[in-house]
């Protein structure tokens, strides 16, 4: 998968690769991320530290995934969203214009850093999108995420699962004294249409 055009070549999409590892992070914005770490409990003093990490390092995930569980943490969960949002489309760009003509293969989802921080970033904005009550754009996260990841490698069916129980409760298609229903251990089970 080639981004040439977008801001990475060859090159950088094994950059990227390795940094959504943690790699290549240049030492002034961890820093900066490590200093936030530390006043945790001044998140007055600790957010500026991560907004000025990622503008020095707009490209690079480390900062982004900080601001993401700075916001997640602290409830914030619409600029939780908003830094999720952030971090897919820099996935995105790095995975170049064709990710997504085909799933990946199940090599590339369990063993490409890029793919799985993309995935599991598209896993995280539907959680975001249900806990914020935002069921539609939840669906459509889920049914990206099924298309990409069939094999549910990331366990986004789960959601999925979540969502359609969620549905059926509020229709009244099932009893709530059912408990928590039959999810399935592993897998997207079968595709319900609303």
């Amino acid at each position: 998968m080639n981004a040439m055009g977008l801001g990475f070549d060859d090159g950088g999409m094994a950059a990227f690769a390795d940094s959504a590892l943690g790699h290549g992070l240049p030492s002034e914005p961890a820093a900066l991320i490590a200093s936030a770490g530390l006043l945790r409990h001044r998140p007055e003093q600790a957010l500026p530290l991560l907004e000025r990490a990622r503008a020095l390092a707009p490209r690079h995930p480390v900062p982004l995934i900080a601001l993401y569980r700075f916001h997640f943490y602290g409830h914030d969960l619409e600029r939780a969203k908003a830094a999720g949002e952030d971090a897919l489309a820099v996935a995105r760009t790095a995975l170049g214009p064709d990710f997504g003509d085909r799933p990946p293969t199940d090599d590339e989802a369990r063993h490409d850093a890029a793919v799985r921080f993309y995935l599991f970033t598209l896993k995280g904005l539907a959680y975001l999108n249900l806990r914020l009550g935002e069921l539609e754009e939840a669906r459509l996260m889920l049914g990206e995420l099924r298309r990409l990841d069939p094999g549910d490698r990331v366990g986004g069916a789960l959601l999925a699962h979540v969502l359609q129980r969620h549905e059926a409760l509020a229709a009244g298609l099932i009893d709530p004294a059912e408990g928590p229903g039959a999810y399935p251990a592993y897998g997207w089970g079968p595709e319900v249409r609303s």
